[in-house]
């Protein structure tokens, strides 16, 4: 087993992100993942289109100057079994989620030999990307739906088992582009969890040890539920708005750094 300072980093995308022109987030990732050397496993899992997807990561990574690009399909959990799909991870530095529906990447690979090996490789240091549903996925009790809302309420979000690659946290993305505040909220007092991560598009945190980096062209929303002095949980049915008290709330854009021990931006 590794430890914690040689996990691979995690870089986790607010989905949208530019494919055409600069390509400032895909770039971040490809440099985590080795640069020139990269070797890329683009897993397909979330999409319902996941040939024409795969095409499409394929030809941004390689103009990006990637030496490999491999596309893992799994429409099914079998898939997650197969030989040549292990192998693809076994040698992959980047393992780059696309985006869809977060529960098919549940569904198809947590619990699997393919997920396994994806923790494996983490361990020795290959990156893990996700950009959408693949942010979703990432803590370890993630956003399945939820309404985009500005107050928020029991009803207001659906949550599930993630894939658990940044436990503790409440990641939510497409973030200042479809209201989400409100959704966040309602989940971070509904789980254990005391840190909700905002992700606009074309944004992503790079997470490397105990801090990430803001990179992209909105911002990240931190929201911070360890101050907070109150909420009216108890009792309340599924439509009635929670009432939260005293959160922290910050907004970092590119190039700002966040301390996720310490729950400091670094500015």
């Amino acid at each position: 087993m590794g430890t914690e300072q040689q996990l691979g980093a995690l870089v986790i995308i607010g989905g949208a992100e530019d494919k055409e022109g600069d390509c400032v987030v895909l770039r971040e990732f490809v440099r985590a993942a080795g640069g020139v050397d990269a070797e890329i496993a683009v897993m397909t899992a979330a999409t319902s289109l996941p040939d024409e997807v795969g095409d499409d990561y394929t030809r941004v990574f390689e103009r990006l100057g990637a030496k490999r690009v491999d596309v893992v399909h799994t429409d099914r959990r079998e898939d997650s079994e197969r030989e040549d799909n292990l192998e693809k991870i076994k040698g992959a530095t980047g393992i780059f989620f696309t985006g869809g529906d977060q529960s098919r990447i549940v569904e198809y690979i947590k619990g699997t030999p393919l997920n396994d090996a994806i923790q494996q490789r983490r361990q020795e240091g290959a990156v893990i990307g996700g950009t959408s549903a693949g942010a979703a996925m990432m803590p370890d009790e993630m956003i399945i739906e939820g309404d985009s809302v500005s107050n928020p309420s029991v009803g207001a979000v659906e949550m599930g088992p993630g894939m658990g690659f940044l436990p503790g946290i409440v990641v939510d993305q497409h973030f200042a582009q479809r209201g989400r505040l409100g959704r966040l909220l309602a989940a971070l007092v509904l789980q254990p969890a005391v840190l909700g991560l905002g992700i606009d598009e074309n944004t992503a945190i790079i997470v490397t040890g105990d801090e990430f980096q803001v990179v992209g062209a909105g911002t990240i929303t931190v929201v911070d539920e360890t101050t907070a002095t109150h909420n009216n949980l108890e009792g309340l049915l599924k439509d009635e708005p929670i009432a939260l008290c005293d959160v922290k709330l910050h907004i970092l854009p590119h190039g700002y750094r966040y301390n996720l021990k310490t729950h400091t931006p670094i500015v």
